[in-house]
């Protein structure tokens, strides 16, 4: 196995403009745990966050080790890639995403790829789409 145990094979790592700020916000808005955090003179410069028992999320701030990177947010940009998590309940979770700081892009609606589906935007302007299978039409 060329990854660590319980690691998916892809995982997102941003960057944010604060790190504890972003902990704080993804616990309260989407329902994410807090993973291994490293912290260097108390200041978290590196996270990972679990959703469903799983790995879903890695971030540092803006210029942790010297990086130039920043967030869409900082840039001033529309983020180009839209994270879409699968949850048990779409109204639910865009309720609480907005009532902890989230924008909304897109209320909770049936879609037409079969998912009930929303879309909001971080504070560090990420973008957000929460989705669960529509039950078919005829199934119990």
């Amino acid at each position: 196995m060329t990854r660590p145990a319980n690691t998916p094979w892809l995982t997102p790592y941003l960057t944010v403009a604060n790190a504890r700020a972003a902990l704080d916000f993804y616990s309260r808005a989407f329902g994410f745990a807090a993973g291994d955090v490293v912290d260097e003179n108390g200041v978290p410069i590196h996270a990972e966050m679990r959703y469903q028992d799983e790995l879903v999320l890695m971030f540092a701030p803006e210029g942790a080790w010297g990086s130039t990177a920043r967030s869409p947010r900082s840039l001033g940009v529309e983020c180009p890639q839209t994270f879409y998590v699968y949850c048990d309940d779409v109204d639910a979770m865009h309720a609480r995403a907005v009532a902890a700081g989230a924008t909304s892009l897109m209320a909770p609606a049936d879609q037409f790829w079969g998912d009930r589906y929303c879309m909001v935007v971080d504070p560090d302007g990420y973008r957000w789409g929460f989705g669960k299978p529509l039950a078919k039409a005829g199934a119990a």
